[in-house]
Protein backbone atom coordinates (compact mmCIF):
# COMPACT_ATOMS: atom_id res chain seq x y z
CA UNK A 1 0.00 0.00 0.00
CA UNK A 2 1.21 3.36 -0.89
CA UNK A 3 2.03 5.84 1.71
CA UNK A 4 0.22 9.16 2.01
CA UNK A 5 3.53 10.91 2.03
CA UNK A 6 4.30 13.08 -1.62
CA UNK A 7 7.75 11.61 -1.94
CA UNK A 8 6.42 7.96 -2.12
CA UNK A 9 3.34 8.86 -4.46
CA UNK A 10 6.25 10.66 -6.72
CA UNK A 11 8.17 8.38 -6.55
CA UNK A 12 5.97 5.90 -9.00
CA UNK A 13 6.45 8.61 -11.61
CA UNK A 14 9.48 9.70 -10.77
CA UNK A 15 10.60 8.86 -14.95
CA UNK A 16 7.84 11.26 -15.66
CA UNK A 17 8.40 13.66 -13.49
CA UNK A 18 12.40 14.06 -14.10
CA UNK A 19 11.17 14.26 -18.36
CA UNK A 20 8.77 17.21 -17.09
CA UNK A 21 10.70 19.45 -14.97
CA UNK A 22 13.54 18.93 -17.68
CA UNK A 23 10.73 19.72 -20.45
CA UNK A 24 9.49 22.84 -17.89
CA UNK A 25 12.86 24.53 -17.47
CA UNK A 26 13.24 24.41 -21.72
CA UNK A 27 9.96 26.05 -22.17
CA UNK A 28 11.00 29.17 -19.90
CA UNK A 29 14.05 30.32 -22.16
CA UNK A 30 13.84 33.32 -23.41
CA UNK A 31 16.00 35.86 -25.48
CA UNK A 32 15.40 38.25 -23.12
CA UNK A 33 17.71 38.92 -20.76
CA UNK A 34 15.04 39.83 -17.48
CA UNK A 35 12.76 37.30 -18.50
CA UNK A 36 15.58 34.56 -18.43
CA UNK A 37 16.95 35.74 -15.27
CA UNK A 38 13.18 36.28 -13.26
CA UNK A 39 12.58 32.57 -15.06
CA UNK A 40 15.81 31.18 -13.30
CA UNK A 41 15.02 32.96 -10.42
CA UNK A 42 11.23 30.60 -10.27
CA UNK A 43 12.91 27.67 -10.87
CA UNK A 44 15.09 27.35 -7.57
CA UNK A 45 11.38 27.96 -5.69
CA UNK A 46 10.80 23.97 -5.50
CA UNK A 47 7.17 23.56 -4.83
CA UNK A 48 5.41 20.93 -4.27
CA UNK A 49 4.53 20.15 -7.99
CA UNK A 50 0.95 19.05 -7.12
CA UNK A 51 -0.51 20.37 -9.91
CA UNK A 52 1.88 18.22 -12.95
CA UNK A 53 1.73 15.22 -10.89
CA UNK A 54 -1.97 15.07 -10.98
CA UNK A 55 -1.82 15.74 -14.93
CA UNK A 56 0.82 12.56 -15.06
CA UNK A 57 -1.08 10.31 -12.27
CA UNK A 58 -4.69 10.93 -14.50
CA UNK A 59 -2.64 10.24 -18.05
CA UNK A 60 -1.26 7.06 -16.55
CA UNK A 61 -4.96 5.84 -14.63
CA UNK A 62 -6.36 6.90 -18.14
CA UNK A 63 -4.07 5.23 -20.15
CA UNK A 64 -0.11 5.90 -21.39
CA UNK A 65 1.81 9.44 -20.54
CA UNK A 66 2.83 10.95 -23.60
CA UNK A 67 4.14 14.56 -25.34
CA UNK A 68 0.38 15.89 -25.02
CA UNK A 69 0.82 15.15 -20.71
CA UNK A 70 3.94 16.96 -20.43
CA UNK A 71 2.61 19.94 -23.19
CA UNK A 72 -0.54 19.88 -20.50
CA UNK A 73 1.21 19.39 -17.32
CA UNK A 74 3.55 22.01 -18.79
CA UNK A 75 0.75 24.20 -19.12
CA UNK A 76 -1.02 23.73 -16.20
CA UNK A 77 2.39 24.52 -14.13
CA UNK A 78 2.95 27.65 -16.30
CA UNK A 79 -1.18 29.13 -15.88
CA UNK A 80 0.02 28.00 -11.84
CA UNK A 81 2.77 30.04 -11.50
CA UNK A 82 1.02 33.07 -13.26
CA UNK A 83 -1.21 32.78 -10.70
CA UNK A 84 1.07 33.14 -7.84
CA UNK A 85 3.15 35.99 -9.68
CA UNK A 86 -0.07 37.69 -9.87
CA UNK A 87 -1.41 36.86 -6.43
CA UNK A 88 1.80 38.37 -4.60
CA UNK A 89 1.25 41.68 -6.48
CA UNK A 90 -2.80 42.05 -5.18
CA UNK A 91 -1.69 41.08 -1.64
CA UNK A 92 1.32 42.59 -1.75
CA UNK A 93 3.42 39.88 -0.74
CA UNK A 94 6.57 40.35 -0.27
CA UNK A 95 7.57 36.57 0.27
CA UNK A 96 6.91 33.61 -1.90
CA UNK A 97 8.09 30.06 -0.25
CA UNK A 98 10.48 31.64 1.78
CA UNK A 99 12.18 33.86 -1.34
CA UNK A 100 11.50 37.18 -1.87
CA UNK A 101 8.54 37.60 -4.25
CA UNK A 102 8.93 38.87 -7.80
CA UNK A 103 6.90 42.01 -6.84
CA UNK A 104 9.64 42.71 -3.81
CA UNK A 105 12.41 42.29 -5.97
CA UNK A 106 11.43 43.53 -9.54
CA UNK A 107 8.53 45.59 -8.66
CA UNK A 108 4.70 45.68 -9.01
CA UNK A 109 5.45 46.57 -12.66
CA UNK A 110 7.89 44.05 -13.86
CA UNK A 111 5.71 41.28 -11.60
CA UNK A 112 2.37 41.90 -13.59
CA UNK A 113 4.41 41.40 -17.25
CA UNK A 114 5.85 38.30 -16.31
CA UNK A 115 2.75 36.81 -14.93
CA UNK A 116 1.35 37.91 -18.33
CA UNK A 117 4.27 36.16 -20.13
CA UNK A 118 4.07 32.81 -17.96
CA UNK A 119 0.64 32.48 -19.15
CA UNK A 120 0.87 33.21 -22.73
CA UNK A 121 4.03 31.10 -22.59
CA UNK A 122 1.50 28.47 -21.73
CA UNK A 123 -0.94 28.99 -23.95
CA UNK A 124 1.09 29.35 -27.38
CA UNK A 125 2.71 25.88 -26.18
CA UNK A 126 -0.14 24.32 -26.16
CA UNK A 127 -1.26 26.41 -30.00
CA UNK A 128 2.36 25.06 -31.21
CA UNK A 129 0.90 21.04 -30.21
CA UNK A 130 -2.51 21.50 -31.84
CA UNK A 131 -3.46 21.20 -28.21
CA UNK A 132 -6.83 23.10 -28.88
CA UNK A 133 -8.96 20.46 -26.86
CA UNK A 134 -6.64 21.93 -23.92
CA UNK A 135 -7.20 25.97 -24.12
CA UNK A 136 -11.35 25.09 -24.21
CA UNK A 137 -10.33 23.42 -20.64
CA UNK A 138 -7.76 26.15 -19.69
CA UNK A 139 -9.43 28.91 -20.14
CA UNK A 140 -12.66 27.91 -18.81
CA UNK A 141 -10.51 27.66 -15.43
CA UNK A 142 -9.05 31.06 -15.98
CA UNK A 143 -12.10 32.97 -16.02
CA UNK A 144 -13.65 30.74 -12.88
CA UNK A 145 -10.19 31.35 -11.32
CA UNK A 146 -10.79 35.12 -11.85
CA UNK A 147 -14.12 35.24 -10.66
CA UNK A 148 -14.06 33.49 -7.96
CA UNK A 149 -11.04 36.03 -6.71
CA UNK A 150 -13.25 38.72 -7.74
CA UNK A 151 -16.55 37.36 -5.93
CA UNK A 152 -14.21 36.78 -2.78
CA UNK A 153 -12.49 40.31 -2.67
CA UNK A 154 -16.19 41.74 -3.07
CA UNK A 155 -17.65 39.86 0.03
CA UNK A 156 -14.62 40.34 1.76
CA UNK A 157 -15.24 44.10 1.32
CA UNK A 158 -19.29 43.38 2.54
CA UNK A 159 -18.44 40.60 5.64
CA UNK A 160 -21.84 39.24 3.80
CA UNK A 161 -20.30 35.55 2.76
CA UNK A 162 -22.57 32.01 3.22
CA UNK A 163 -21.43 29.25 2.82
CA UNK A 164 -22.65 28.67 -0.27
CA UNK A 165 -21.09 31.52 -1.95
CA UNK A 166 -18.30 30.27 0.19
CA UNK A 167 -17.94 26.93 -1.74
CA UNK A 168 -18.40 28.65 -4.90
CA UNK A 169 -15.74 31.03 -4.38
CA UNK A 170 -12.99 27.71 -3.15
CA UNK A 171 -14.75 26.07 -6.23
CA UNK A 172 -14.08 28.74 -8.88
CA UNK A 173 -10.43 30.06 -6.90
CA UNK A 174 -8.87 26.51 -6.33
CA UNK A 175 -10.81 23.15 -7.39
CA UNK A 176 -11.23 24.92 -10.90
CA UNK A 177 -7.26 24.35 -11.67
CA UNK A 178 -6.91 21.21 -9.91
CA UNK A 179 -9.86 19.83 -11.89
CA UNK A 180 -8.11 21.04 -15.02
CA UNK A 181 -5.49 19.38 -14.36
CA UNK A 182 -6.69 15.99 -14.09
CA UNK A 183 -8.75 16.42 -16.88
CA UNK A 184 -6.19 17.60 -19.27
CA UNK A 185 -4.10 14.42 -17.89
CA UNK A 186 -6.97 12.46 -18.91
CA UNK A 187 -7.54 13.61 -21.79
CA UNK A 188 -3.80 13.59 -23.42
CA UNK A 189 -4.35 9.88 -23.04
CA UNK A 190 -7.68 8.20 -23.81
CA UNK A 191 -10.87 8.98 -25.65
CA UNK A 192 -13.05 7.49 -22.98
CA UNK A 193 -15.57 10.54 -22.33
CA UNK A 194 -16.45 8.70 -19.07
CA UNK A 195 -12.26 8.88 -17.56
CA UNK A 196 -12.26 12.55 -18.63
CA UNK A 197 -15.73 13.28 -16.69
CA UNK A 198 -14.74 11.28 -13.77
CA UNK A 199 -10.77 12.51 -13.62
CA UNK A 200 -12.50 15.93 -13.98
CA UNK A 201 -14.87 15.88 -10.82
CA UNK A 202 -11.99 13.82 -9.00
CA UNK A 203 -10.02 16.84 -9.37
CA UNK A 204 -12.84 19.39 -8.49
CA UNK A 205 -13.57 17.80 -5.24
CA UNK A 206 -9.77 17.08 -4.54
CA UNK A 207 -9.90 20.47 -4.76
CA UNK A 208 -12.37 21.87 -2.65
CA UNK A 209 -10.70 19.12 -0.01
CA UNK A 210 -7.80 21.44 -0.34
CA UNK A 211 -8.57 24.79 0.20
CA UNK A 212 -10.79 23.99 3.07
CA UNK A 213 -7.53 22.24 4.47
CA UNK A 214 -5.76 25.28 3.39
CA UNK A 215 -8.48 27.16 5.08
CA UNK A 216 -8.28 24.84 8.96
CA UNK A 217 -4.79 25.57 9.06
CA UNK A 218 -5.05 29.34 9.29
CA UNK A 219 -5.99 28.59 12.55
CA UNK A 220 -4.23 25.68 13.62
CA UNK A 221 -0.84 26.48 10.88
CA UNK A 222 2.57 28.30 12.81
CA UNK A 223 3.80 31.58 11.97
CA UNK A 224 7.06 29.55 9.36
CA UNK A 225 7.52 32.22 6.71
CA UNK A 226 7.55 28.70 4.01
CA UNK A 227 4.20 26.92 5.72
CA UNK A 228 0.95 28.61 6.28
CA UNK A 229 0.57 31.77 8.25
CA UNK A 230 -1.12 31.44 11.49
CA UNK A 231 -4.39 33.99 11.29
CA UNK A 232 -3.33 35.18 7.87
CA UNK A 233 -6.89 34.81 6.55
CA UNK A 234 -8.28 36.66 9.81
CA UNK A 235 -5.92 39.96 8.72
CA UNK A 236 -7.22 40.33 5.12
CA UNK A 237 -10.87 39.66 6.35
CA UNK A 238 -11.46 36.76 4.21
CA UNK A 239 -14.30 34.46 6.32
CA UNK A 240 -13.44 31.32 5.61
CA UNK A 241 -15.26 27.73 6.54
CA UNK A 242 -14.43 27.58 10.34
CA UNK A 243 -15.00 31.33 11.31
CA UNK A 244 -18.18 30.74 8.84
CA UNK A 245 -19.39 28.08 10.85
CA UNK A 246 -18.29 29.17 14.48
CA UNK A 247 -20.12 32.55 13.73
CA UNK A 248 -23.66 30.95 12.74
CA UNK A 249 -23.12 28.42 15.78
CA UNK A 250 -22.16 31.01 18.33
CA UNK A 251 -24.44 33.39 20.37
CA UNK A 252 -25.72 36.44 18.12
CA UNK A 253 -23.74 39.20 20.17
CA UNK A 254 -20.48 37.00 20.71
CA UNK A 255 -20.54 36.86 16.55
CA UNK A 256 -21.20 40.34 16.17
CA UNK A 257 -18.18 40.92 18.55
CA UNK A 258 -15.69 38.81 16.00
CA UNK A 259 -16.93 40.43 12.93
CA UNK A 260 -16.48 43.76 14.28
CA UNK A 261 -12.74 42.92 15.16
CA UNK A 262 -12.57 42.20 11.47
CA UNK A 263 -13.96 44.77 9.76
CA UNK A 264 -11.80 46.86 12.52
CA UNK A 265 -8.80 44.86 10.95
CA UNK A 266 -7.91 42.59 13.40
CA UNK A 267 -4.35 43.56 15.60
CA UNK A 268 -2.47 40.46 17.14
CA UNK A 269 -4.45 39.99 20.18
CA UNK A 270 -7.67 40.29 18.41
CA UNK A 271 -6.73 37.31 16.28
CA UNK A 272 -6.00 34.98 18.95
CA UNK A 273 -9.38 35.68 20.52
CA UNK A 274 -10.89 34.91 16.81
CA UNK A 275 -9.32 32.07 17.05
CA UNK A 276 -9.83 30.59 20.24
CA UNK A 277 -13.66 31.53 19.26
CA UNK A 278 -13.45 29.38 16.18
CA UNK A 279 -11.91 26.43 18.19
CA UNK A 280 -14.32 27.04 21.26
CA UNK A 281 -17.73 26.96 19.02
CA UNK A 282 -16.39 23.81 16.76
CA UNK A 283 -15.31 25.39 13.42
CA UNK A 284 -12.73 23.36 13.15
CA UNK A 285 -14.25 20.18 14.15
CA UNK A 286 -16.85 21.13 11.16
CA UNK A 287 -14.35 21.99 8.68
CA UNK A 288 -12.30 18.89 9.30
CA UNK A 289 -15.58 16.53 8.36
CA UNK A 290 -16.03 18.85 5.46
CA UNK A 291 -12.83 18.06 4.19
CA UNK A 292 -12.81 14.50 4.78
CA UNK A 293 -16.38 14.50 2.92
CA UNK A 294 -14.92 16.00 -0.29
CA UNK A 295 -12.15 13.41 -0.18
CA UNK A 296 -14.54 10.50 0.34
CA UNK A 297 -16.36 11.98 -2.84
CA UNK A 298 -12.99 12.27 -5.18
CA UNK A 299 -12.32 8.42 -3.96
CA UNK A 300 -15.83 7.67 -5.61
CA UNK A 301 -14.90 9.01 -8.52
CA UNK A 302 -12.00 6.09 -8.92
CA UNK A 303 -14.09 3.62 -8.82
CA UNK A 304 -14.55 3.08 -12.64
CA UNK A 305 -11.12 2.25 -13.08
CA UNK A 306 -9.21 -0.74 -12.65
CA UNK A 307 -6.74 -1.55 -9.61
CA UNK A 308 -3.59 0.03 -10.69
CA UNK A 309 -0.77 2.35 -8.62
CA UNK A 310 -1.82 4.93 -10.55
CA UNK A 311 -5.43 4.84 -9.25
CA UNK A 312 -3.73 4.00 -5.39
CA UNK A 313 -1.51 7.29 -5.70
CA UNK A 314 -4.17 9.07 -6.69
CA UNK A 315 -6.05 7.76 -3.94
CA UNK A 316 -2.80 8.39 -1.29
CA UNK A 317 -2.58 11.82 -2.88
CA UNK A 318 -6.15 13.04 -1.38
CA UNK A 319 -5.06 11.49 1.91
CA UNK A 320 -1.87 13.43 1.86
CA UNK A 321 -3.77 16.70 1.16
CA UNK A 322 -6.44 15.86 3.89
CA UNK A 323 -3.92 15.44 6.44
CA UNK A 324 -1.17 18.07 5.49
CA UNK A 325 0.13 20.66 7.82
CA UNK A 326 1.71 23.32 5.70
Amino acid sequence: MIKSQLNDISYLIKNDLEAFNDLFRKSLKSQVFLVDLITKYLLKQKGKKIRPLLVILSAKLSGEVNERTYRGAILVELLHSATLVHDDVVDNADKRRGFPSINAIWKNKVAVLMGDYLLARGLMIAVDGKDFDFLGIVTDAVKRMSEGELLQINKTRKLDIDESTYFKIISDKTASLLSTCCEIGAVSSSQNPEYHKALKKFGEYLGIAFQIRDDILDYIGTSSVIGKPLGGDIKEKKITLPLLFSLKNAGQDESQKVLKMIKNGSKDGDVKKIIDFVKRNKGIDYSVETSIKYSALAKEQLSIFPESESRAALMALVDFITERRN
